[in-house]
């Protein structure tokens, strides 16, 4: 019987005074391709590099994620040592889509991408021996670096990042990091911009890219239905998943108020809202953080408001259902005619005053996290 012979070619590399032998497919380069990859780790060889398919963004980016993304590139250009970023915020607003943008951006400026997806020890000391330019991305940080529990005589996943975040060895690095909880974070790497220069908070879509997403997304007989999505985002949070989900279920012919019901969008809990009443001539009354249940069976919902010195001066009472967008205000509102005042007569020259105004309307607004960053303006 003949055997086909197998030709095998062989190369010989030498590490100090170790020598290996491979196959021919073995490939030299001063340094890494231009590339994506992932950190593996083998208990016989230690870590490697995985390639895998490149970062891509296929989908059309809405707001300022590309502004935002040449701002990182362009700062990585000038610094002289490592640069990093933080991208927190909920779940399924837009944290991954920018990283991958950014990493899109930076392969194109010639950088290479590695992705790290666990925490392995040891992993510091094998990222700092990459001696060039190139970009890691810590997808989900809080939850591969922020809930593991160290062995005995290990140090915290994240402590031992530090001092690598800090490096300026050579070969300077972007480090990308998205997280949904900021608290699961080391406190000594938010405040700290030495660290990480740049942390990018992402909210929940705005009224206009809501109106821009389905725009793009729905059938044009169905467009009509925007302003549905739009006032009951201002009563609960929609993320793009959300989004995605309720543009396919109008696209199948379902008024909104259908499609909403059999979604994985549920009313777990009652939502805060801030509430305002707008005078004719200018003058209001508020209350914050209110909690309002505005899908309840009970219909009518009781504000107690004040005025500029934080003093109590009417109850507003109103049907939920009566709420509606206003576009020119960018504001959910209920028209004055939906409004029931109770004045309280505490203040008697003053109520005597406040029951000569004239209410145009009440406005609502889902009440935000605390505002993270600091408003100079």
């Amino acid at each position: 019987m003949d055997y086909e012979k197998r030709t095998f070619y062989m190369k010989a590399i030498s590490i100090g005074k170790r020598y290996e032998i491979h196959e021919d497919s073995l490939k030299a380069y001063d340094k890494l391709p231009v590339n994506t990859y992932t950190v593996r780790f083998d208990k016989m060889s230690g870590f490697y590099l995985e390639a895998r398919s490149r970062l891509a963004v296929t989908e059309k980016v809405y707001g300022i994620h590309p502004e935002k993304a040449d701002k990182v590139l362009k700062a990585f250009t000038m610094f002289e040592r490592n640069l990093g970023v933080i991208l927190s915020g909920s779940k399924g607003i837009g944290k991954s889509l920018f990283a991958r943008l950014l990493s899109a951006k930076a392969q194109d400026a010639g950088y290479p991408v590695i992705i790290i997806d666990q925490y392995i020890p040891g992993i510091a000391a094998y990222i700092e021996s990459i001696e060039q330019e190139v970009v890691f991305l810590f997808d989900e940080f809080d939850k591969t670096f922020g809930s593991v529990c160290p062995g005995a005589n290990e140090a915290d996943p994240q402590s031992a990042l530090l001092s690598m975040f800090d490096g300026t060895a050579q070969g300077k690095k972007l480090f990308i990091i998205t997280c949904n909880s900021l608290y699961k974070l080391n406190d000594y790497l938010v405040n700290r911009p030495g660290r990480f220069h740049y942390h990018f908070r992402f909210d929940y879509p705005s009224p206009e890219e809501i109106q821009a997403y389905l725009t793009d997304k729905l059938r044009p007989a169905y467009i009509g239905e925007i302003r549905k999505v739009i006032l009951f985002s201002k009563k609960v949070a929609l993320n793009y998943d959300c989004l995605r989900a309720i543009a396919f279920e109008l696209n199948l012919g379902l008024p909104f108020e259908k499609a909403i019901q059999d979604l994985n969008i549920i009313n777990l809990h009652e939502e805060c809202y801030n509430v305002t009443l707008h005078f004719h001539g200018g003058r209001t009354m508020t209350a914050k953080r209110c909690q309002l249940d505005l899908f309840g069976d009970d219909r009518s919902e009781r504000v107690c408001l004040q005025d500029e010195h934080g003093r109590d001066q009417l109850i507003v009472e109103f049907d939920p259902r009566m709420c509606v967008y206003d576009y020119e205000r960018h504001a959910t509102i209920v028209p004055a005619e939906a409004l029931s005042l109770d004045y309280i007569e505490y203040y008697e020259e003053e109520t005597a005053e406040i029951k000569k105004l004239v209410p145009d309307y009440l406005s609502l607004s889902r009440a935000a996290e605390r505002n993270l960053h600091y408003l100079t303006a």
